[in-house]
């Protein structure tokens, strides 16, 4: 398979370059780019997933691994799998772990949100214990890994589903924001004439024994960005509504400070069994 890859990898790039008649300029120029984007990376900040962003190759590789066209026809009864999309280039591993209910944002993030729902299989059975990492921006626009005072993950983490397949948390309204416009993927944005912007979102990885790791994201609905998002991740089953919690009693029983006004977000995760795992022989 890696031959195959790089074969065909050669094959296209020389073909490109043909095509173009490509110059001694240019091929330097391209990589003096690349090798910007990679020196630009860090272990909190990667430049080269981005730059997949922005081309579309991330949203192509998705949907190439994950098409939503094959569950237009399910068996009755089974439920559609939800959606993937791109990973996007914020995602760390020191996400702090939460117990179901609490906060995965520290006080003045921006406006109470509450997210509650199930993790279920397709056949609607609960999926315990699953490892749900989410994160997101704060109001601002940033995640925590784009302060340079960072000191610990923030408006991130780490939960797991109950028995039933539960899961809840505390976190704030996500707005849309800008990638990073600072490195060489923002230069070439800029020099395509190209907005950087992207709608609102909340970031999902889950993980469960036996089933297909689901990386996704929800979209408040009515964004401006979400027929134009910079990176392609937006799909029409991931775009939802979020409710307003008026009632502070409602506000105070999901541990919002002060019973204040706020949203909910409800929303069942559905995982698709891992077709890879290969059943246990009873002989």
């Amino acid at each position: 398979r890696h031959k195959f890859l790089m074969d065909k990898l050669v094959e296209h790039l020389h073909a490109f370059a043909r095509e173009t008649s490509l110059t001694t300029a240019e091929w330097q120029s391209t990589i003096k780019f690349l090798t910007r984007t990679g020196q630009t990376c860090t272990p909190l900040r990667q430049e080269f997933i981005l730059l997949s962003d922005v081309l579309g190759l991330s949203a192509l590789v998705d949907n190439l691994n994950h098409p939503s066209g094959s569950q237009d026809c399910l068996p009755d009864g089974k439920l559609r799998a939800t959606d993937h999309t791109v990973l996007g280039p914020f995602f760390t591993e020191d996400a702090a772990d939460v117990l179901l209910g609490e906060s995965i944002a520290s006080e003045g993030k921006g406006e109470y949100l509450f997210v509650e729902g199930r993790v279920l299989d397709t056949g609607g059975h609960p999926v315990s214990g699953a490892v749900i990492e989410t994160w997101e921006t704060d109001e601002n626009g940033f995640y925590d890994t784009q302060y340079a005072d960072r000191e610990h993950p923030d408006c991130r983490g780490r939960l797991r589903s109950d028995a039933e397949g539960r899961y809840s948390f505390r976190a704030v309204v996500p707005v849309p924001y800008p990638i990073p416009g600072d490195g060489p993927v923002g230069e070439l944005l800029l020099a395509l004439n190209r907005h950087n912007m992207r709608p609102a979102h909340i970031h999902f990885m889950v993980t469960a024994p036996k089933m297909e790791t689901l990386v996704t994201a929800i979209y408040p609905e009515g964004d401006t960005y979400l027929t134009n998002d910079a990176v392609f991740g937006v799909k029409r089953s991931l775009v939802v509504h979020f409710d307003d919690i008026t009632d502070p009693c409602e506000a105070k029983k999901r541990g919002i400070p002060d019973g204040k006004p706020s949203k909910l977000l409800q929303f069942d995760i559905v995982l698709k069994e891992d077709e890879t795992v290969q059943p246990k022989s009873h002989l």
